[in-house]
């Protein structure tokens, strides 16, 4: 009827590697970040004038209270130059997507900039805007290692309200 084989043990091995693979609570999925963890900006608007704009930047966050939220958002040059950070006081748990402003941020009109968000448990996020004032703000996909030195650079939050 049925012939059953042995398994080798390198078999054995391999599936045990697997279940343990699967199992891990990583955020890292073939070199690449689980999205899902990192905020995302999903609008910006800006007013003001050169050298003096107020940012309105929304977004997207998977918070979980203080153990896991957005805690920044920041303009950065395409050369990775911190140029303002809009540091977030507290969770966003029930307001999702939410908007926050802040600003004066010092660039012309015709500077390209980029707006990304902040996660105090995933770092920065990928999907961020990139444009300028003069001619708009779009979405755009940074590389998960862009300007991961700036994450430690002040000013950083000093806790979490709630």
């Amino acid at each position: 009827m049925f012939t059953f084989i042995k398994p080798s043990i390198s078999i054995i091995i391999l599936s045990f590697m697997y279940l343990i693979s699967c199992s891990s609570s990583s955020r890292i999925v073939d070199n690449t970040i689980d999205n899902s963890a990192l905020a995302e900006v999903i609008s910006v608007k800006v007013n003001g004038k050169e050298q003096h704009y107020t940012f309105s930047v929304g977004i997207k966050s998977p918070d979980l209270g203080c153990k896991q939220y957005a805690n920044w958002w920041e303009v950065v040059s395409p050369e990775g130059k911190l140029i303002y950070r809009r540091i977030l006081g507290h969770s966003h748990v029930n307001e999702q997507p939410f908007i926050r402003s802040g600003g004066k941020v010092k660039i012309t009109k015709d500077q390209i900039v980029i707006i990304r968000a902040h996660m105090n448990t995933s770092k920065f996020g990928v999907k961020v805007f990139k444009g300028s004032i003069k001619n708009g703000f779009e979405s755009y996909i940074l590389k998960n290692d862009f300007a991961i030195g700036l994450e430690n650079r002040k000013p950083l939050p000093t806790g979490c309200a709630f």
